[in-house]
C-alpha cells in the first residue's frame, strides 16, 4: 500500500482520518496534556538559577564578566529567546554579565521588547550590529561604538577586574577590545561547566522535551510503511515537536537502506522500501529550548529482517545497554572509556565519533570518545549526580549493506542511571 503523500486527511502522523466533527488542526487529548505539563515550569526559577551556576563559575576564574553573543549562551545567562538560529550567523544581539553587578541585554532595535519583564535581565539596550551584513563598510565605525561599550561596562561593574569571558568576538572587536586593556578568555569552558550539572527545573525540562521526542518517535513508527519518504517521515519530528512548542531540530539524520552505512547522511527524498532499515537521530530542540537527544533504528514492514540486519541491531543495543551499565556519580571518564564496551574489529572503522556526550539545551561538555581515539582528544573529568548524557552506539561494516544507530539519553544519578526516553529498543525489528 502506498502512503498517502497528501497529508490532508492525516493528523500528525497518527494515521487517524480527520472527521467534519474533528477539524485536522484540533489538539488530540494527549497533546493537551503535555502541552499542559510544559506550561508548569516556574520559569523563573529556572531562569535565576542558571544565572546563579554561571556567576559561580566566573568568580571562580576571577572574570569581571562575560561578554555572550551565542544565542543558546544568551537564553542560559537570561532567558531571553530571540531569532537563535538567524543570530546563530549574525551579530548585533550580546549580553553583558557582570560577576558581580548588573545583566546588561543588547537587543536589536525592532525586537527589543522580547526582554522585556525578564527578571534576570537589569538594564535593556539597543545593540550595536558590526557584522558586514549588518554594517556594511561601516564595520570598523560600528566595532568601535560596539567596544567602548563593552569596555565601558566592564570599567564601570569589574571592580578594577578588566578579565572579561567572551565567547565569540570578530577580530576588528578583538583588537579594539584589547587596546582598551580588556584581557580576553574563553566564555565557552565557563558556560559549558556552568551548564554542565542540571537544575531540577533543567531536568524536568529535559523530561518534557523527552516525552516530546517519544510522541513523535511513537508517529513516525505508526507512517513508516512502504512508499514513505525519508522527508516525509522526518516532517513528523517537526510537527510533534512544533506543536508542543518545540523549537527545531540540530540535524536531518534520517537514513534508509543503503543510505544508513555509513552513517551522517541527511534524509532525502528516498522513497523507503519493504525490509529497509530506517535509522534516525532525533537532535530535537524541543520546549524550553532542551534537547532530547535519541537514536532509533527501525524495519520497514513488508519483509521480515534477514539476519544480518539482526546481528547489526543486537550489536549496536549490547554496545548501549553494556555502557549505561557502567555510569554512576563519581566515574571518571577515562574509568569508563578503559571498561566500556567494545567494538567488533569489523565495525570500528565507522564507529561513532563519541561513546557519550553531554546533553542540555544543545549537545554539551563532554564529549567521551573512544580509547583508540583518547590520545587525539580524550580527556579526564567526571560524571557527577544530574548530568544528563547520550550514549552513542552505530554499527555498520566498511562496505556493508546497512547499518544500525542507536542512542539513549539518561540522567546520572549516585546509584546509576535513569533512562528519560520510553521508546523501546528491538520494536524496530519484532517480526
Amino acid at each position: 500500500m502506498a502512503y498517502d503523500r497528501s497529508y490532508t486527511s492525516r493528523i500528525a502522523g497518527t494515521g487517524r482520518t480527520a472527521s467534519p466533527s474533528q477539524p485536522e488542526w484540533q489538539v488530540d487529548p494527549v497533546d493537551a496534556d503535555l502541552i499542559r505539563r510544559i506550561g508548569e515550569i516556574d520559569e523563573e526559577r529556572l531562569r535565576q538559577g542558571r544565572l546563579e551556576r554561571l556567576r559561580a563559575e566566573l568568580k571562580k576564574r576571577d572574570y569581571a564578566g562575560a561578554l555572550l553573543s551565542d544565542p543558546i549562551n544568551i537564553r542560559y545567562a537570561t532567558g531571553a529567546r530571540n531569532m537563535a538560529i538567524w543570530t546563530m550567523r549574525e551579530g548585533g544581539r550580546y549580553v553583558f554579565v557582570a560577576t558581580e553587578g548588573p545583566v546588561v541585554l543588547f537587543e536589536f532595535a525592532a525586537s527589543r521588547h522580547l526582554g522585556e519583564g525578564l527578571a534576570s535581565v537589569d538594564e535593556l539596550r539597543i545593540g550595536t550590529g558590526w557584522t558586514y551584513f549588518i554594517a556594511g563598510p561601516r564595520l570598523e565605525e560600528k566595532a568601535r561604538i560596539w567596544a567602548e561599550e563593552v569596555a565601558w561596562l566592564v570599567e564601570r561593574h569589574g571592580g578594577g577586574n578588566r578579565r572579561l569571558a567572551v565567547d565569540r568576538c570578530n577580530p576588528a572587536g578583538t583588537t579594539r577590545l584589547m587596546a582598551r586593556d580588556i584581557a580576553l578568555f574563553d566564555a565557552q569552558e565557563v558556560v559549558e561547566q556552568a551548564r554542565m550539572v542540571k537544575l531540577p527545573e533543567e531536568v524536568t525540562c529535559l523530561r518534557h522535551a523527552m516525552s516530546v521526542c517519544d510522541l513523535a518517535v511513537d508517529r513516525m513508527r505508526a507512517a513508516l510503511e512502504p512508499g514513505i519518504s525519508e522527508n516525509q517521515l522526518w516532517s513528523i519530528l517537526h510537527t510533534t515537536n512544533i506543536t508542543h512548542g518545540g523549537e527545531w531540530i540540530e540535524c536531518r539524520l534520517l537514513a534508509s537502506g543503503e543510505r544508513t552505512n555509513p552513517w551522517f547522511q541527511e534524509c532525502s527524498e528516498r522513497v523507503i522500501q519493504p525490509g529497509d532499515l530506517v535509522g534516525f537521530d532525533t537532535d530535537m530542540v524541543g520546549p524550553h529550548g532542551y534537547l532530547a537527544d535519541i537514536s532509533r533504528t527501525q524495519l520497514c514492514p513488508g519483509r521480515r529482517p534477514s539476519d544480518e540486519q539482526r546481528t547489526l541491531y543486537e550489536i549496536a543495543q549490547e554496545q548501549v545497554l553494556h555502557n549505561i551499565g557502567l555510569l554512576h556519580a563519581g566515574l571518571g571518564f577515562r574509568d569508563f572509556v578503559e571498561r566500556a564496551w567494545q567494538v567488533p574489529e569489523a565495525y570500528v572503522a565507522n564507529r561513532y565519533m563519541t561513546l557519550i556526550h553531554g546533553v542540555g539545551m544543545v549537545d554539551e561538555y563532554p564529549a567521551i570518545v573512544y580509547a583508540q581515539d583518547f590520545a587525539d582528544w580524550g580527556y579526564d573529568g567526571v560524571f557527577e549526580e544530574n548530568m544528563v548524557v547520550s550514549v552513542e552506539s552505530y554499527i555498520g561494516a566498511v562496505g556493508g549493506a546497512e547499518g544500525v544507530k542507536l542512542e539513549q539519553q539518561v540522567l546520572i544519578t549516585s546509584s546509576g542511571a535513569e533512562v528519560l526516553s520510553r521508546s523501546p529498543f528491538l520494536d524496530a525489528l519484532e517480526a
